[in-house]
């Protein structure tokens, strides 16, 4: 597993700064929660994260080594730094196990064959065993979701990301994919979820992070931001998203 670090990250579009100087430490196996309302950058500031959006400015090491650094290769750090998005992206024509298997197979060249069993372990861990079959229009939104995070696990890396993942599912199916979640903290995974999910981020989260504006105002562990926080702005988002 992986440590992460943030120093003093900046990120813009055209004269909009979306990430405006964000430290952030992620020590192995922690979970850390991004809260805020919607635009205060937190997807942005995952998608940086994974390289999926060049920062502006500062430094984000992965252990040691900087990957922000212009000219790295961003298929490394997708090799280390799983990302999960709100939206399920799995494939209409693949079943959910082929779906698993695709990046794994074409990234480092297994077979299927090789594969099997390693897949069948991971949606057993998720109790998908019985969907490995389905196809996603076969599948309930939170066992789409589920299927997304064994997708991403299946590259066995070292740190996930997690944008708003809960967020498209019905009420009822949100609860199977914090279990998820919670599963994976049980095994040591580092992780970074941004979340609207206050109760979760409160019970589970080893240290909340309110942004807005692009900059965290407020970090701290879980208990004592939402009990006691110092930030009035951090106050006045509590007092809103806990009603």
């Amino acid at each position: 597993m992986a440590k992460l670090e943030l120093r003093e990250v900046i990120k813009a579009f055209d004269d909009k700064t979306v990430c405006d100087g964000i430290d952030l430490d992620v020590e192995v196996g922690e979970m850390v929660c991004l809260i805020g309302a919607s635009g205060a950058g937190k997807s942005t500031l995952l998608r940086c994260i994974n390289l999926l959006e060049p920062i502006d400015d500062g430094a984000i090491y992965l252990d040691d080594t900087d990957i922000a650094e212009p000219g790295f290769d961003p298929l490394l750090v997708r090799r280390r730094v799983g990302m999960v998005f709100q939206s399920y992206n799995l494939f209409p024509h693949m079943t959910a196990a082929e779906n698993v298997m695709l990046a794994p197979r074409r990234v480092t060249g297994r077979s299927r064959a090789d594969l099997k069993d390693e897949a069948e372990a991971l949606f057993a861990q998720f109790g998908l065993v019985d969907q490995m079959a389905k196809y996603p229009d076969q599948l309930s939104g939170g066992q789409q979701q589920r299927v997304a995070i064994v997708r991403a696990l299946a590259m066995r890396p070292e740190v996930m990301l997690f944008d708003e993942i809960t967020s498209a599912l019905d009420p009822q199916l949100v609860g199977e994919v914090l279990d998820a979640l919670r599963a994976l903290k049980s095994q040591g995974m580092t992780m970074v979820l941004a979340t609207h999910e206050m109760g979760f981020a409160r019970e589970a989260a080893d240290k909340v992070c309110f942004l807005k504006h692009g900059r965290i105002l407020e970090e701290g562990p879980a208990e004592t931001l939402f009990q006691a926080p110092q930030n009035a702005e951090t106050q006045a988002f509590l007092a809103r998203a806990l009603k």
